[in-house]
């Protein structure tokens, strides 16, 4: 445990390729729908990368903004970013003027690179690469932040949080303990570089010296037929991916391609019972991971491999070298099976958000003992005996109704458990309007309340459902319920204007009102 954490103390983010290219430089690296590079090759043109930042003025600490799609390219000039000692900040390509504007002020970089840019900025490194030239030596220190990751939340201002090499680096070994990723391993990521979950597949894939295939760009449709046509080993999901594998596997044909997946890694919401079986069933032996975490720390917990069958109700045990605690609103530490705050603590904790003092005062906070930051997840939740974690909810996901505290997730989980319910989200009430489900389903919404009022208090049974054909997704996957609250919202407006269709459901929508009584 002190072992990993002093080690990563001189670890920079950029060492993970450089010990992958001393170690196995031919290799496969990088694949993308253009190509491949080995890690010799990767390592070059990040060199080059470095270089061209050079020539553009680019020193110690200044912010590269970057906002181009996943490919090899991306990756080479995020190592770039690090040799050069500044600081990489990815943007998803499909950001809007506005909240790009948002971040540009925030991060105040010396550099904006966008998909307009990038033909040219890529013939500059190229040009670079094939003279051979290098950058002169930067210094850079573990503590030097290395990525701004911004993320989505509940202010209307740009949230970046600060990752500094050393932190990225505990996070990527210890995560990278736990999962054992291999040098004959395929991962087959379809996440961005701009969120830290494909930024992590990254770096785990050099901790590995595996090969990364990065398929965002491609269609759905062929999803399928890429995992196994490109040999994955690995398939990083969340749970609409996963809904989606599981889907298209059980509408495939026979085929001579044997399945070479062996681990699904989950993030972002828990997976249904019913989609763990079916990829089990599909990719017979692959191993389903449940794992936790928020960006401010990286991950939480993960569920060993080895025991992806056992306790299906808990999110997994602490990384190594790391601690959980449950805090109840005082600060007092609960013990086994007792609700309350998750709190991380380790070398993986990130020292904040970028130029937002209250904020970070408000999530990252000393341990009263040590000094040493402790980040305050906002999620609840609770330990057993043997240090497992069970995940109760966000702070934003628990509301009371009818004098009962609940959690989304628990009336989501409910409606999954019907069968014909493929995906579902809980709209919390306010004082204008009452709790709400959203599903995809194939049955009709009486019926959908009706079997949640045989698994639910008649509290929790929503007022009314709502059957669309497709459920509204953020760009991580996750339900866009703020989309759907929007949609609420509007409705119950007082002279309210027609939904906007940004607002607007895309799909035909069948709905269904009725009281916990008329459910049954």
């Amino acid at each position: 445990m002190d072992t990993l954490g002093h080690l990563t103390r001189t670890m920079l983010v950029h060492s993970f390729l450089d010990e992958a290219e001393a170690l196995a430089p031919d290799a496969p690296a990088v694949r993308d729908a253009t190509g491949r590079w080995t890690y010799r090759e990767l390592a070059r043109y990040s060199r080059a990368a470095e270089h061209w930042l050079q020539q553009r003025g680019v020193r110690h600490g200044d912010r590269v903004v970057v906002q181009w799609e996943t490919t090899r390219e991306l990756v080479a000039l995020m190592f770039g970013v690090s040799r050069r000692g500044a600081v990489f900040v990815p943007l998803n390509p499909g950001m809007k003027q506005y909240h790009l504007n948002g971040v540009v002020a925030n991060a105040e970089p010396v550099l904006v690179l966008t998909g307009a840019d990038a033909a040219d900025t890529w013939a500059g490194i190229e040009r670079s690469a094939a003279g051979g030239a290098l950058a002169e030596p930067t210094a850079v220190s573990p503590q030097d932040v290395a990525v701004l990751v911004y993320t989505s939340g509940s202010t209307a201002a740009p949230k970046g949080v600060v990752e500094p090499h050393a932190q990225i680096a505990f996070a990527t070994m210890s995560i990278g303990q736990v999962l054992g990723y291999r040098d004959d391993d395929v991962v087959f990521c379809r996440f961005p570089v701009s969120w830290d979950y494909g930024l992590y597949k990254v770096l785990l894939s050099c901790h590995g010296r595996s090969e990364i295939v990065l398929a965002g760009a491609e269609s759905d449709l062929r999803l399928l037929g890429l995992i196994r046509s490109t040999g994955a080993t690995v398939v990083p999901i969340v749970p609409s991916l996963a809904s989606m594998i599981a889907t298209l596997a059980e509408r495939e044909t026979l085929t001579e391609e044997p399945n070479r997946v062996r681990m699904f890694t989950n993030t972002g919401a828990a997976l249904p019972q019913a989609t763990i079986e079916k990829l089990r069933k599909h990719f017979d032996g692959a191993r389903v991971v449940r794992q936790f975490g928020q960006t401010e720390c990286k991950r939480i917990t993960v569920m060993p491999p080895e025991l992806d069958e056992h306790r299906p109700d808990s999110v997994g045990l602490p990384l190594p070298g790391t601690r959980v605690l449950i805090l109840d609103e005082d600060g007092t530490e609960l013990g086994p099976g007792q609700v309350g705050e998750i709190v991380a603590a380790g070398p993986h904790v990130m020292p904040g958000y970028w130029r937002a003092p209250e904020l970070t005062a408000r999530a990252f906070r000393p341990d009263p003992v040590t000094g040493a930051l402790r980040l305050h997840t906002g999620d609840y939740g609770s330990l057993d005996e043997d240090g497992y974690l069970y995940f109760e909810g966000r702070r934003d996901d628990m509301f009371k109704r009818k004098g009962i505290r609940m959690s989304t997730l628990e009336i989501e989980a409910a409606a999954l458990d019907v069968p014909g319910v493929h995906a579902a989200a809980v709209v919390p009430p306010t004082d204008a309007r009452d709790l709400c489900l959203f599903v995809e389903a194939d049955l009709p919404p009486h019926t959908v309340l009706r079997e949640l009022a045989r698994r639910l208090e008649p509290q929790k049974v929503p007022s009314q459902c709502r059957v669309l054909e497709r459920l509204p997704l953020t760009a991580h996957g996750k339900n866009a319920t703020a989309e759907l609250a929007r949609l609420l919202d509007a409705e119950t407006a007082p002279a309210a204007a027609p939904a906007t269709p940004a607002t607007a459901p895309t799909a035909p929508t069948r709905t269904a009102a009725t009281t916990a009584g008329d459910a049954r």
